[in-house]
Order: C-alpha cells, then sequence, then structure tokens
C-alpha cells in the first residue's frame, strides 16, 4: 500500500477490527453488483469509496428522468446512457484506482455463471424475484456469499445469505422459488427515496465487512425496517432441508 492509499484510507486503517491487513484485503477483492439503481447506487459509491480493487456491475437498462429521486449514483448529464456506464463514470470520479467492469447486460444464468466464479462477494440490488433467485443459486452453486436487499414503498429488508457456513439458509430457503409471489415495482407503487439508501448502505457495509474479516455478519438473520415509524424488526432464518437450491435434495448443481 503506498503512501497516496495510506492517506485516502486512512480512516478505516485506524479501526481496531480493520485496520491495514482489512484494508489491503478490501482492495484485493472483486465485488459483482447486480443492479445500478436505488440500491446499487449507495452500494457502488460505497464500495469505490472504500477502494474495492475490482467492481462490477450489470445492468440492462438506462438512465430516466424517473430514476434521479433515488438512485443517487447517476445524473442529469447521463440521461438515457447506460446505468451501468453511468456508474463507471461516476466511481471513476470518486476513485480512479478502481477497476470497474460495466455490463449493460441482463444478469442471466449464462452471464452469472461467467462472473459469479471469479467475484470475492456478490450483491443483489435488483428488483425482481427471477433475478434474485438466478444470482442466489449462481452464488450456492460457486459457493460465494451474498449480500440481499430489497425496498418498496416504505418497506424494506436487508440479509446476507452466505453459502459458505454449513447451517447459513440461501434466499431460496427463505423465498422458495416456486412460492407464488406477485411481483411489485417501484414504477407502479412508489418508494421512499432515503429507504434505498439506508438499505443500499448497510449492503455496502455487510460486503465490506465479509471483505475484511472484520466483525459479524447478517447471516441468518433478515432485518426489515419500517421507514414510517423507523422501526427495525428482525428473523432469524434456518437452512431448509427441502430448499431446492442447497438442500439435499437440491435440483440445482
Amino acid at each position: 500500500m503506498n503512501d497516496e492509499q495510506l492517506l485516502r484510507y486512512s480512516r478505516h486503517i485506524l479501526l481496531e477490527d480493520l485496520g491495514v491487513d482489512g484494508q489491503e484485503r478490501i482492495t484485493q477483492s472483486h465485488a459483482l453488483v447486480v443492479g445500478a439503481g436505488g440500491l446499487g447506487s449507495p452500494v457502488l459509491l460505497y464500495l469505490a469509496s472504500a477502494g474495492v480493487g475490482r467492481i462490477t456491475v450489470m445492468d440492462p437498462d438506462a438512465v430516466d428522468l424517473t430514476n434521479l429521486q433515488r438512485q443517487v449514483v447517476h445524473g442529469m448529464d447521463r440521461l438515457g446512457t447506460s446505468k451501468a456506464e453511468s456508474a463507471k463514470h461516476r466511481m471513476a470520479l470518486l476513485n480512479p484506482e478502481v477497476q470497474v467492469n460495466a455490463i449493460a447486460q441482463r444478469a442471466d444464468e449464462a452471464l452469472l455463471a461467467q462472473w459469479v466464479p471469479s467475484a470475492t462477494i456478490v450483491l443483489d440490488c435488483s428488483d425482481n424475484f427471477l433475478t434474485r433467485h438466478a444470482v442466489n443459486a449462481a452464488c450456492v452453486r460457486h459457493g460465494k456469499p451474498l449480500v440481499s436487499g430489497a425496498a418498496l414503498r416504505w418497506d424494506a429488508q436487508v440479509s446476507v445469505f452466505d453459502a459458505r457456513q454449513p447451517q447459513a439458509p440461501c434466499y431460496a430457503c427463505v423465498f422458495p422459488p416456486d412460492a407464488a409471489v406477485q411481483e411489485e415495482r417501484c414504477a407502479t407503487l412508489g418508494v421512499f427515496a432515503p429507504l434505498v439508501g439506508i438499505i443500499g448502505s448497510m449492503q455496502a457495509a455487510e460486503a465490506l465487512k465479509l471483505m475484511a474479516g472484520s466483525g459479524t455478519s447478517l447471516a441468518g438473520r433478515l432485518q426489515m425496517l419500517d421507514a414510517r415509524r423507523m422501526e427495525w424488526s428482525e428473523v432469524r432464518m434456518q437452512r431448509s432441508d427441502t430448499c431446492p437450491v442447497c438442500g439435499p435434495h437440491r435440483t440445482s448443481s
């Protein structure tokens, strides 16, 4: 770590449970971020500012005026451009040392199979169950920790699904892929702007802790926020023996 890096990351280095070793682990890590919208915005900004060595961001959409109410990684000058490329541009301004791969494609099974194996950690900042389950399945298959967040209207949730821990559940243990779920989008139901900032910042915090080897993660715990009352609740989760993704009789391989 050179003198400029020691200065840039000095406030991390001062932390007793992080230090130089933890910061070096962060700078040597590769984060795969699925989604460059409301949740992805704070995730990408904090991962870049913290010096994650390599960040891959996947998002098939273009920046729209309606996004700017909450997607703070983008600006008016980026309207109509790829969200992945827009985020890459902003991250380069924040920390030019970080290597960013911008992929303007939907995170399907084939694309995830290409990129998840090389990732240190995966952050799901998507907005639909199909993508969330595809990301989870890829993380289980390749033994990668997954930091998952979701926000809609005034309510949000965040957790870590760590396939490396024998007793930790995966996303499908908690939200079975065959369950009948009505897909809801903020485009029709709305979302409180700071809510995605809160959850995305927590996702970034969990990811950085895992990279650095600091603290205790949210694995096995689902935290939920009611922003109208600013009340948190927590549910303890266990691995399901009947899970089709990580259980003993799983159908995916």
